[in-house]
């Protein structure tokens, strides 16, 4: 059965072990982002109040497979899907889908939200096809000037209100 429960609800160093192995199909994710997600797990872990109301971890019969989190800085203009990622062992049985369509859900909850957006690499199929599932729209294409790994980016937007 599956379940969103709290951040909180799983001890510091959750958020960042699961992105490690969700990125593990590329190690080149890990040396880039191994600082950035390590940050992520803290500032969380720092602020349970954030991590409450913007981020949850999906629970599969008792154990966290999954994550999502969101940025609501930008309300009611956009908010924008941060990290989002499944265990690898449980890829391809709906749990991204599931995760993704209930953050959905509560971000839709944000008076006079505009739309939600989110970056992905052209790279990451099955993210891709995990948002356009849900409603999302590629918008846009960019080069990838950050990291040295290849792959444009790919914005993504779920409209709301015009």
């Amino acid at each position: 059965m599956i379940k969103f429960k709290k951040t909180t609800d799983f001890p510091r160093g959750t958020l960042y072990n699961q992105l490690v192995d969700a990125y593990s199909f590329n190690e080149e994710c890990r040396k880039i982002w191994d600082t950035t997600w390590k940050e992520y797990d803290d500032f969380l872990y720092d602020n349970p109040v954030v991590a409450e109301k913007f981020s949850f971890i999906t629970v599969l019969d008792g154990e966290p497979v999954g994550q999502i989190s969101w940025d609501p800085r930008h309300s009611p203009d956009y908010v924008e899907i941060g990290h989002n990622c499944i265990l690898t062992k449980c890829k391809g049985q709906g749990l991204g889908h599931a995760q993704l369509a209930e953050a959905v859900r509560r971000i839709k909850e944000y008076e006079g939200l505009k739309k939600i957006i989110v970056t992905t690499n052209e790279l990451f199929i099955p993210a891709q096809r995990n948002y356009e599932s849900v409603g999302f729209v590629k918008v846009s294409e960019r080069e990838n000037n950050e990291t040295p790994f290849s792959g444009k980016y790919i914005d993504y937007e779920f409209i709301l209100r015009r």
